[in-house]
């Protein structure tokens, strides 16, 4: 591991020397892009970076790796500026949030939570996932992040998202993933002692139908949009009636404020954004495509605890967008993120830009 560039440069008085990635600074493209991705993908935090390094008695300290974190979210900003165009040109989208602790934040202690928020879109060979820092889950954020956005939206049932679905009539999409988690719950809750009792239960009957839904989408995962469309058409939507039946039935015996009530009430009035897949062979039944890049954010949160800082909150937003995006389109998370910090520093126009775009490698 090469952690520093000479600190000068060895080079004749006819070559330019190298663009660094942080203007002054010594840290060398492949230094910031193992430092990123060890924090972002392999969980490490600074501190245990700093322990390593020093064992191979390489002196760093986390201080250092953090300011370099930070000023590594402002070189790729142009590229996330680029990157977040594409999404919002394309007509599908997904949206998830997670908390994230921020130490020193305006107006605001040191135990409140802050927010990550994620989208994930662009078309099936530009897969792209960013993330944006907000201190606040308020309906305002996706505003901003979808102000000119439209098409579809999927979301779970997180009443914030109506608003912008209401102000650029976005087609909002549920997810099934959500509703099949209430039954599962419910089924849990009730703790049936036999099989017959589990199979009586009507618990196990909501999650049964559910489940036939997830085995016709498997069997349409290979197929073509179109060919995807015919088959929710003839073997998806009877089964949706029949569970549409099915709630309307037993929604009014059922005590709400059971695990159960729950679980059929959130499949009532989430139905119509329940229904949309069905409608466009491109969607999807459920949001854990966006859900899965949030759990690994989950883990290296437990493994930071924090952030220290709203700017680092920022950085590791931006980094972890691009890190993510890569992996989303097969690209080695550490030769791209080199392959930006070397080479973003030279661009001089939107296309140099376009060009470091992880789809394009």
């Amino acid at each position: 591991l090469i952690i520093f560039l000479p600190h000068t440069l060895r080079c004749s008085q006819n070559h330019t020397p190298p663009t660094q990635p942080i203007p002054k600074s010594l840290a060398s493209s492949g230094t910031l892009a193992h430092v990123a991705v060890s924090k972002y993908v392999d969980a490490l935090p600074l501190y245990r970076q700093q322990q390593q390094l020093k064992r191979l008695d390489v002196h760093l300290p986390r201080s250092t790796m953090a300011r370099w974190m930070i000023k590594s979210g402002i070189v790729v900003q142009p590229l996330i500026n680029v990157l977040r165009d594409t999404l919002l040109a394309h007509d599908i989208m997904a949206m998830d949030e997670t908390r994230l602790q921020v130490l020193k934040e305006p107006g605001k202690s040191a135990h409140s939570q802050s927010m990550m928020w994620v989208q994930r879109g662009g078309p099936p060979e530009q897969r792209i996932i960013l993330y944006d820092y907000d201190p606040s889950r308020s309906q305002e954020v996706p505003i901003r992040l979808l102000s000119d956005f439209k098409g579809y939206l999927q979301t779970d049932g997180y009443s914030g998202y109506d608003k912008v679905c209401a102000n650029n009539q976005l087609i909002q999409l549920g997810c099934w993933a959500h509703a099949r988690r209430k039954f599962d719950e419910a089924l849990k809750a009730q703790k049936p002692k036999t099989l017959q009792q589990k199979k009586a239960s009507l618990a196990a009957t909501g999650l049964q139908r559910i489940q036939l839904l997830y085995q016709i989408e498997r069997k349409a995962k290979k197929l073509e949009p179109q060919e995807r469309y015919q088959m929710r058409q003839e073997r998806s939507v009877p089964i949706l009636n029949g569970l549409r039946t099915w709630l309307d039935t037993h929604l009014p015996v059922v005590p709400p404020q059971s695990a159960l009530g729950k679980a059929m009430n959130y499949a009532d009035r989430q139905w119509p954004k329940l229904m949309t897949y069905t409608l466009d062979g491109r969607l999807c039944i459920d949001n854990n495509l966006c859900e899965n890049p949030i759990r690994p954010f989950v883990v290296v949160r437990k493994n930071f605890l924090f952030a220290d800082s709203v700017a680092g909150a920022k950085a590791s937003a931006s980094l972890y967008g691009l890190i993510e995006t890569a992996m989303a389109n097969h690209i080695n998370p550490y030769r791209y993120l080199k392959l930006v910090f070397t080479e973003l520093p030279k661009a001089k126009s939107l296309e140099d830009i376009e060009a470091l775009m992880p789809f394009k490698k």
